[in-house]
């Protein structure tokens, strides 16, 4: 039986629908409900005009608001743990979740990053202080000095071991004083019916590799095991073997032509011809946005070659230091870069880059500034300022 074919049209709009990307960022807001149809937003302390976190949602539902989140993580609607990086998940995650607490408690405890320090920490006396006195922040504590001066890179040692119990599941945020993760025991934040369900490793691998692929709406084994980061390459391929009869094999054409093949869940032939055209409003999207983590499948689905340039030194950015790609429709049509100046009221931006062959009319022109004043209005300021 020859492989269902998804030409690029289609399988741009179902990449869009599939991140929250399709349809208008307008209607009721229920940002638990955007956080389970992601499967997890990426955490970011940098704040150049609003932290990742707060502008992937804001992109999805223009009524969402910072204190929103925090508010949701006091609820105990979801939990901050690892995926490719610190992200919030759903808290019904929280089964599927066992041995990713035990693989990144392995992966920490032997790494030559933390590895060496984490063997000096007392690790049960930082949970005795939690345990004693309730939910407490990194400021909370003092590390000795050490014997010999510590590299600029290091991590203080009452640090490292706060992370390590964080990712080993045995501490949890409860919340966060602005960006600064508050911890408490695990078992005073999690909830017991959660914490409680056995759910047998195997399972909870299909499970992890089907919600992937439900939530990306097609992809190879590489890029269903990226999505989580919670499961192995043999884990990802003995899945394939079990779940053969129920998956959809397809060839999904690139924005040059070419076809790739690839895997999608059941019912994938209801899912394209459900799919809504994709709005037509332009958005400007943060760079941790999970619609263009892959770099490589941004390129070979949008033809958008997108770099994040802010670990590079200044001299060898092309671009910027932060710069927003631009999705209007199902084209990415250019990026720009802009930071918000809080004291001053203002949102900073020099001349956008637009993608060769897109033609900067009036209206192009007119859904970018009146973007950008939504983004302003997001973040509290009220002008928008072109120019460096």
């Amino acid at each position: 039986m020859s492989a269902l074919r998804i030409d690029n049209r289609a399988a741009r709009a179902l990449w869009l629908d599939s991140h929250g990307l399709a349809t208008p960022p307008t209607g009721p807001l229920d940002t638990r409900a955007l956080i389970r149809t992601l499967g997890f937003v990426q955490l970011d302390s940098i704040q150049v005009v609003s932290r990742a976190h707060h502008h992937i949602l804001w992109s999805r539902n223009q009524h969402y608001r910072e204190p929103v989140l925090n508010r949701l993580l006091k609820d105990r609607a979801v939990f901050e743990h690892f995926t490719h990086d610190a992200s919030v998940l759903p808290m019904e995650m929280l089964p599927l979740w066992r041995r990713q607490f035990e693989r990144m408690r392995d992966k920490v405890a032997r790494s030559s990053w933390h590895g060496p320090t984490l063997r000096t920490v007392d690790l049960d006396a930082l949970l005795r202080r939690v345990a004693d006195e309730g939910p407490l922040s990194t400021q909370a504590f003092d590390s000795p000095p050490p014997e010999a001066p510590r590299a600029m890179w290091q991590r203080p040692a009452h640090k490292v071991g706060l992370d390590y119990l964080w990712y080993a599941g045995e501490l949890a945020t409860c919340h966060r004083d602005g960006f600064t993760k508050v911890y408490d025991l695990a078992e005073r934040v999690f909830p017991a019916d959660l914490r409680r369900q056995a759910v047998p490793v195997e399972a909870q691998i299909d499970a992890l590799c089907d919600t992937a692929l439900d939530r990306i709406g097609f992809g190879t084994l590489t890029e269903i095991r990226r999505f989580w980061e919670a499961v192995e390459t043999t884990e990802v391929t003995a899945w394939a073997d079990r779940r053969r009869r129920d998956l959809t094999e397809v060839e999904v054409q690139s924005a040059d032509g070419r076809w790739t093949r690839a895997l999608a869940p059941p019912g994938i032939e209801a899912r394209l011809a459900a799919l809504p055209r994709p709005t037509s409003r332009l958005r400007i999207l943060n760079p941790f946005d999970p619609a263009i983590r892959d770099r490589a499948r941004l390129k070979r689905l949008f033809g958008f070659d997108y770099t994040v340039e802010m670990f590079l030194p200044a001299a060898k950015r092309q671009w910027g230091y932060y710069v927003f790609p631009m999705l209007e429709g199902d084209r990415f049509v250019g990026r720009l870069e802009a930071k918000a100046d809080r004291a001053a009221g203002t949102l900073r931006v020099p001349n956008p880059w637009w993608e060769p062959g897109v033609q900067v009319t009036a209206a192009r022109r007119a859904k970018l500034d009146a973007e950008l004043v939504r983004l302003g209005r997001f973040v509290g300021v009220g002008d928008v300022v072109w120019g460096a």
